[in-house]
């Protein structure tokens, strides 16, 4: 006999923009969200019995997100992601966990004359902050907060030796080589449990995101780096000390993999080398205090 044994819904991609004038000084704020909703509770009708009763429609969803977006403030991602999942636990009695999901992107804001711009912004790169809130009914809500798509690189300082080598092995050691990778670092909050702790708490996500940012970018420059494992190590353990509400660090990095192509009678000590799209090292790890 067929069971229903696990079930959730709801809507994603939801784009909102919103903008903060200051009518005094003519500056505006500008932030850029895409945010998915999705749903979990008493919702097993719907499924096996075409009970729609029990069905939050997708676009009520939808709806619910730019009314909170009016009414409350988008920043930190983690405060707005906490108000609309507890929004969606409180006001249906069914439902009993809400998951928001929110990719924060990226608009700096001009320099034109030396000054910064008012009301200019420019997209300088792909890297988003992202965040996950849970509201759980009676367990308070989960958080975890990311960079994602941050793109860097450096031509020396690693080098890759004394892995296993058998049959299959034709990857040589290397002493020096090019890093590179696509940065996406997570770190999951102790548990909130309500929307008032969480407000309590929003010094520490800006704080904790612009650490947890430069931790990464220093350490992946500066480290001498004998492995990707190694190095994304010593990132976990440094963010786990300057941020202590926070009770897990996650990376997962690609190795962006350069192969040097060898180029005789030039004339000219050149090295030349071909990015590679793919098959790529993954890497990950999660740390816990």
């Amino acid at each position: 006999m067929a069971k229903l044994s696990a079930a959730q819904y709801g809507k994603d991609n939801i784009r909102v923009y919103k903008v903060n004038r200051n009518e005094q000084t003519g500056v505006q704020d500008v932030v850029e969200m895409t945010v998915c909703v999705l749903l979990q509770g008493d919702l097993e009708t719907s499924y096996t019995q075409a009970d729609n009763s029990v069905v939050v429609a997708t676009d009520t969803m939808k709806n619910t997100v730019y009314v909170m977006a009016r009414q409350h403030p988008v920043t930190p991602p983690e405060l707005f992601g906490a108000i609309v999942a507890t929004h969606f636990v409180e006001t249906y009695s069914h439902i009993h966990h809400a998951q928001v999901k929110i990719v924060t992107h990226r608009w700096t804001r001009m320099t034109v004359d030396g000054k910064p711009h008012p009301h200019s912004f420019i997209r300088d790169g792909a890297e988003t902050r992202n965040v996950e809130a849970v509201a759980n009914e009676g367990n308070g809500i989960d958080i975890r907060s990311a960079i994602a798509g941050l793109l860097v690189l450096k031509s020396t300082g690693s080098d890759f030796r004394g892995f296993i080598r058998d049959e299959y092995t034709t990857l040589p050691e290397v002493d020096d080589r090019i890093l590179s990778t696509e940065v996406d670092c997570g770190w999951t909050w102790e548990n909130l449990k309500t929307v008032k702790d969480v407000e309590a708490t929003v010094p520490m996500f800006d704080e904790a995101w612009s650490n947890s940012r430069d931790i990464t970018l220093q350490t992946f420059a500066k480290d001498e780096s004998a492995s990707v494992q190694n190095t994304m190590y010593k990132m976990c353990e440094q963010i786990l000390a300057a941020v202590p509400m926070v009770k897990a660090v996650d990376y997962s990095l690609p190795n962006k993999h350069y192969f040097e192509i060898g180029l005789k009678n030039t004339g000219e000590d050149v090295e030349v080398y071909a990015p590679q799209s793919d098959p790529n090292g993954l890497i990950q790890c999660t740390v816990t205090r």
